[in-house]
């Protein structure tokens, strides 16, 4: 794993979370659209294997919408945005490609630390999000309910990620 790729890829991930919330945050919600289109670009411009690359993206971006849509329909938590498309803001499905990058050779060195990974996983997905809500850009209406699904998802997914997604795609 090349340490500039890995600066590069972790870098482009945090501009463009930065981006959309703190878009979001000061009136500018197409803001992370923006960053998020640049760096997705750029990080599939110099990708290895480009089809890899999109099935990642659709593997892990698809439930983590999905989840996202089902806890704000479940009024768990909304996100205060003004560029809300169906239940969501618009700039989450560009957030949700973007972290799906770290998957694609970051996230690789989980594969023989599973614990690791799952603990990490289950720990540091709902502190992101907690963190967007002392921003202001998430508002948690049921604080217990968040922490429980928000560790059972991220545990899952990252499980998933380990157990199925690198088992059923082709990695160098």
């Amino acid at each position: 794993m090349n340490k500039i790729r890995v600066f590069c890829t972790l870098t482009g991930y945090q501009l463009t979370w930065m981006a959309c919330a703190f878009g979001d945050r000061f009136e500018q919600p197409a803001l992370g659209i923006y960053v998020g289109i640049v760096y997705l670009w750029l990080y599939f411009f110099f990708s290895k294997n480009r089809i890899n690359l999109i099935k990642i993206l659709l593997l892990i971006s698809l439930p983590g919408y999905f989840f996202d849509t089902l806890m704000v329909y479940l009024n768990i938590y909304q996100f205060n945005s003004s560029l809300i498309i169906g239940l969501l803001p618009s700039w989450m499905i560009f957030l949700w490609f973007s972290f799906s990058t770290l998957f694609d050779e970051i996230l690789l060195l989980f594969k023989k630390h599973k614990i690791i990974g799952t603990i990490l996983s289950s720990t540091l997905g709902p502190i992101t999000y907690y963190l967007g809500e002392s921003i202001g850009v998430l508002s948690i209406n049921n604080l217990f309910l968040f922490f429980l699904l928000m560790i059972i998802f991220w545990f899952f997914l990252m499980l998933y990620y380990l157990e199925f997604i690198l088992k059923k795609i082709n990695f160098q």
